[in-house]
């Protein structure tokens, strides 16, 4: 494996959402993954997706002989990623204080939604919950309005998976120098409140208020916000700063003495008038062009089938061919360990002999836990 941490030995307990996402972002950059996969498992189209780069090996967790398996394969991790409620790893025997006997290297990565800790840990939830318990959710949306959900972007991946992921390898860079690993406990309340971390500072001092869509960032400024132009497509601009702001006035033919002080709140109706008188007789392609080489802070607002065939996204390869279909590259770039392009999702237990060999286990071993169930494998 190319990349950054191909030298990095990971164990995951495959789950759904952000946890696999972590693993991604690992794999992606060159660990070593190993993805232990329920028996009956079938991958959705987002769960494979997610679960690119690394093989898969099928194990029983309640049989007493995958435990056994799954805790060989931690005496030569780095790192084990699980995203079960709290408890359940401990019930199958393969908690932290289990796994850190056998490891005392071992960083132990435990990605929840609410936590391992606090009245709602042992409580369901997706990420929706999460996001709207930290703040995150109440402040997303147009004003007099309902809040947006944006995807699950801000809990699941943001707040969660990036989250986890960057704790595990700080972790590991710690126990590489202590001797000692840990267990890092990400969640996705945590996590998407981390990201708020600019909005609460903008809060406290009186820059930022509670009613949606009037802020300088969430669609209330005219200057940082959406239009639709003449052919019904919809372009961004976000022109924050006094001199981006002049060079978007100039080129739409709007340097109007009301318009000019755009920092002032009581500008804004006027402002977004104009704009939006301005964009709805432009198409989106006049626009592109308008704009083209200058410092309007601007882009035209694409959409899944397009963003992969812009220009920029081709010229820096931010996707590549998956299929049918594409996704994207791994990030960020490196110039020196760049990562390769990720292999294709495995199906579960697709790779159980050739992941489980190579990570030390006999062929008899192998066959062992195939004929008594614990394992299952492609005859």
């Amino acid at each position: 494996m190319a990349g950054p941490l191909r030298d990095l030995r990971v164990v995951e307990l495959a789950g759904l959402g952000a946890a696999p996402f972590a693993a991604m972002l690992l794999a992606d950059l060159g660990a070593d993954v190993i993805r232990i996969d329920r028996p009956e498992r079938s991958l959705g189209v987002g769960d494979a997706a997610l679960a690119r780069g690394r093989p898969s090996v099928a194990l029983d967790l309640k049989h007493a002989g995958a435990a056994g398996a799954v805790l060989r394969l931690v005496e030569q991790a780095d790192a084990l990623v699980e995203g079960f409620r709290p408890g359940v790893m401990e019930r199958l025997g393969l908690g932290p204080d289990t796994c850190l006997e056998r490891n005392p290297r071992l960083v132990y990565g435990r990605m929840t939604g609410w936590g391992q800790s606090g009245p709602l840990a042992p409580l369901p939830g997706h990420d929706l919950n999460y996001i709207a318990l930290s703040g995150a959710l109440g402040s997303i949306g147009r004003a007099g309005q309902r809040p947006v959900p944006p995807l699950n972007l801000v809990g699941d991946f943001g707040g969660g998976g990036f989250v986890l992921a960057f704790g595990l390898v700080s972790a590991v860079l710690e126990a590489r120098s202590s001797g000692r690993g840990q267990v890092v406990d990400a969640a996705m309340t945590d996590g998407s409140a981390l990201l708020l971390t600019m909005v609460y500072g903008l809060r406290n001092t009186g820059l930022w208020t509670l009613e949606r869509g009037t802020n300088l960032l969430d669609g209330g400024a005219p200057f940082y916000d959406v239009y639709e132009t003449a052919d019904g497509a919809l372009v961004s601009v976000g022109c924050l700063e006094p001199k981006f702001y002049a060079e978007l006035l100039r080129l739409l033919d709007l340097e109007r003495p009301e318009l000019a002080d755009h920092l002032d709140p009581v500008t804004w109706p006027a402002i977004r008038a104009a704009l939006t008188e301005a964009f709805a007789r432009r198409t989106r392609a006049e626009c592109e062009e308008l704009f083209a080489g200058s410092e309007v802070c601007f882009a035209p607002v694409l959409d899944l089938a397009e963003a992969p065939n812009h220009p920029h996204n081709r010229a820096r390869g931010t996707f590549y061919p998956d299929g049918d279909g594409v996704l994207p590259m791994p990030a960020p770039r490196f110039d020196r360990t760049p990562p390769d392009v990720p292999a294709p999702a495995s199906a579960p237990g697709a790779d159980t002999r050739t992941a489980l060999a190579s990570w030390g286990f006999e062929e008899a071993e192998i066959q062992a836990l195939c004929a008594t169930g614990a394992a299952s494998a492609p005859a």
